[in-house]
């Protein structure tokens, strides 16, 4: 039997770009051979893809890392790389994708086939011959690899269920759902057998069916962690109903609407919108109680039990016209979110200590990192693109004097106005 599990971390990592290639023909027959070499190319993106028959984070608790293939170089002949194949990973529905590091919400796949691209993959170098120009006939240098985007995520999964049953440990919770569908959850007459989620499929005719979910069974302090609360409350978020379980014979004795109290305030301290879902709480356990106990406990709502069956079916369908107008006031599926954080526009100076800059852009920085700096051509051609990019303005500006120490990447040099 696999285990279920709702939470990891996962390392993305994009495939790194293909260097470009420094070539230039050579044939007998041709005087003035030009540069040709062609560009590397592109590394593969990893995504992030729902599939409706992934269940279970399980694959990357042991696993965490995940990396898209890189991008081939460039070759002479104007042969240009073989772009690196993008990976998709797949994720159940209702996963939700966090920065570790800021806790940033990046993405949630709520449907089946939802896409988020969780790291680029590095751009292929550009060859020599990209860089012919009248002023440069014969260019002596080409571009390398781009690094593939890498970052950690904090998955988690929050179960897509129609009806979340919600009650104390014990109260008959995984009963219920094995007799109204085919799920077989683990039954014991003990607190806590429920200890992950459990998902069924109710099908009254061949037009009227929904999902119930069998969330482990909270106590009292669940909204502020105690036995697992938050764990377990994340998978009554996106239930469209609420079926509150009652005990109508808890052993502690504790009475209906008591009961009923603390689900209510627990739900309402972990996520106050819970409160407004449609619910319906039932008493449990109707045979091993009179109806005329059941009246004096002050239990004035529907009861049924499980075991025997009585009154399971009018509270399915109760449950099935609650479930109907939540759809149709849903008139749009809630669509997967992504964040779309835009890159930072041009170059922005930074002064991280005395006589020491940081020049932050992508632009910049990929004019540095994809070139080589121990080439004097190639350093000449990273002046004119930075010049073009405005940074000797930018560090004018900034108060940069002649000494300081620029830095561009991982990439350094000293300060000298005008050249």
């Amino acid at each position: 039997m696999s285990q279920f599990v709702d939470e990891c971390q996962l390392n993305v990592r994009g495939g790194d770009g293909g260097a470009g290639c420094v070539s230039f023909r050579r044939e007998g027959p041709v005087a003035m051979g030009g540069p040709n070499g062609g560009d590397g190319g592109a590394g593969g993106d990893v995504w992030l893809v729902a599939d409706h028959n992934v269940s279970s984070l399980l694959a990357f608790r042991d696993h965490p890392h995940r990396r898209a293939t890189n991008g081939a170089h460039g070759k002479g002949k104007d042969l240009h790389g073989r772009t690196g194949e993008s990976l998709d990973i797949r994720v159940p529905i209702g996963t939700v994708a966090y920065d570790m590091y800021s806790g940033e919400r990046l993405a949630e796949l709520n449907a089946q086939g939802d896409r988020w691209q969780a790291a680029a993959g590095g751009r292929g170098g550009r060859g020599n011959h990209r860089f012919l120009s009248n002023q440069r006939r014969a260019p002596k240098f080409a571009e390398q690899g781009e690094h593939g985007e890498e970052r950690w995520l904090k998955l988690e999964l929050k179960l897509m269920a129609d009806v979340a049953l919600v009650g104390f440990p014990n109260v008959g919770k995984s009963t219920l759902i094995s007799v109204i569908s085919a799920a077989k959850p683990k039954i014991a007459n003990y607190p806590f057998t429920t200890l992950e989620p459990n998902l069924g499929v109710v099908s009254l005719d061949d037009d009227t069916n929904f999902v119930v979910a069998d969330i482990p069974g909270l106590i009292e302090g669940a909204s502020d962690g105690k036995g697992l609360g938050h764990q377990f409350l994340r998978h009554v978020e996106r239930a469209r109903v609420l079926c509150l379980l009652i005990d109508l014979a808890p052993v502690d004795g504790t009475p209906p609407q008591e009961q009923l109290d603390v689900l209510l305030r627990e739900l309402g301290a972990y996520q106050p919108d819970l409160l407004e879902r449609p619910r319906l709480a039932v008493g449990t356990k109707a045979d091993v109680i009179r109806p005329e106990e059941v009246a004096a406990l002050g239990w004035d709502g529907p009861v049924m039990s499980a075991v025997t069956g009585d009154g399971v079916r009018p509270v399915v369908g109760q449950l099935a016209s609650l479930v109907d107008e939540a759809r149709r006031a849903d008139e749009q599926p809630d669509p997967s979110v992504i964040v779309l954080r835009p890159e930072p526009v041009g170059a922005v100076v930074e002064r991280i200590a005395d006589g020491e800059y940081r020049i932050v852009g992508r632009d910049v920085e990929r004019a540095v990192a994809l070139n080589d700096v121990t080439t004097p051509e190639a350093l000449a051609y990273i002046d004119q693109r930075l010049e073009r990019l405005g940074v000797p303005r930018l560090l004018t500006r900034a108060g940069a004097e002649e000494g300081d120490v620029i830095w561009i990447g991982e990439f350094s040099f000293d300060y000298q106005p005008g050249t």
